[in-house]
């Protein structure tokens, strides 16, 4: 019932199926049949529909008044009775994107360690896609990935801002502004990521914005570990992950090549099954954004 409510109250404050359905990620006949179903089960109209609109009956006006009552009183006992006495997991299993696993979390899972040395982890490292799928086929409960949120059939929520930029040897002198023009991007040597990347969607998506059908690449490779080794024996070049070479910069072992007048951002989602509630994936949230630290 608790995520019928959360679904009539998007759509009541978006006044539109089709916006709430995006704001959910869900499909936008579920978020219909959802309502529809409120409506049955309450034996009322809750919306009126127009051609291109909604609004808000009555009744539904009034039924607004006790969803938004309800969904706080959730929100009061998960408070009281979970956040508050329940002591943290002793054993958690979740799926990572492979720049968050090999860059991030395991720093931050050393931290939780040190709080929580009873606490054992069991993680899943993948590409985006790839775990997306375990969390729809209910192999894993919740995930962390990249990029572009592409499975509308899961609920994905903002986690940890991230920056794709343009890397190199330290060592290779092409461009000795360190700097780039669109233009040239296009003709440089690259190393790139794998099909199911989500760094590969945000470079895609990216590309496609900027009308240009594809970049010079050379080589590609199923890891930023692996295109980094690469990088370090050659004068090619990679669009990364800044949290991937952190450790690299201040070795001296890549340097970032700007892109002129452009800026490459992504998220790092928690992504789970629509309507799926989960303690031990709330304390993860609250624990990943407490031990973060760029």
């Amino acid at each position: 019932m608790r995520t019928k409510l959360h679904i009539f109250k998007t759509v009541a404050n978006q006044l539109n199926f089709t916006k709430a359905a995006e704001h959910l990620h869900i499909s936008q006949p579920a978020v219909s049949k959802t309502i529809k179903s409120l409506e049955e089960e309450y034996r009322t109209t809750f919306f009126v529909r127009k051609r291109s609109s909604i609004e808000l009956t009555k009744e539904g006006r009034s039924f607004l008044v006790y969803v938004n009552k309800i969904l706080s009183i959730y929100s009061e006992m998960e408070e009281q009775f979970i956040t508050k006495n329940e002591p943290f997991p002793r054993s958690i299993s979740f799926g990572v994107s492979t720049t968050f696993s090999n860059y991030i979390i395991p720093k931050i899972i050393a931290k939780i360690r040190v709080q929580f040395p009873e606490t054992t982890f069991n993680i899943t490292s993948d590409n985006s896609e790839n775990i997306e799928k375990l969390i729809m086929n209910e192999q894993i409960d919740f995930g962390i990935t990249e990029g572009i949120i592409s499975n509308p059939k899961l609920e994905f929520k903002k986690l940890i801002k991230d920056e794709i930029v343009l890397v190199t040897n330290a060592a290779n002198n092409s461009f000795k502004k360190s700097s780039i023009s669109l233009e040239e991007l296009k003709n440089i040597p690259i190393i790139e990521r794998e099909k199911g990347s989500g760094t590969k969607k945000i470079i895609d998506n990216f590309l496609s914005n900027e009308k240009i059908e594809s970049l010079n690449t050379v080589v590609v490779l199923n890891s930023t570990e692996a295109i980094k080794n690469y990088l370090y024996n050659s004068q090619d070049f990679a669009l990364v992950s800044i949290h991937s070479i952190i450790q690299d910069l201040s070795q001296n072992r890549l340097k970032v090549i700007d892109i002129k007048n452009t800026s490459i951002e992504r998220w790092f989602y928690l992504a789970k099954r629509t309507g799926y509630l989960s303690t031990t994936m709330d304390h993860i949230q609250k624990s990943i954004l407490h031990n973060y630290n760029y």
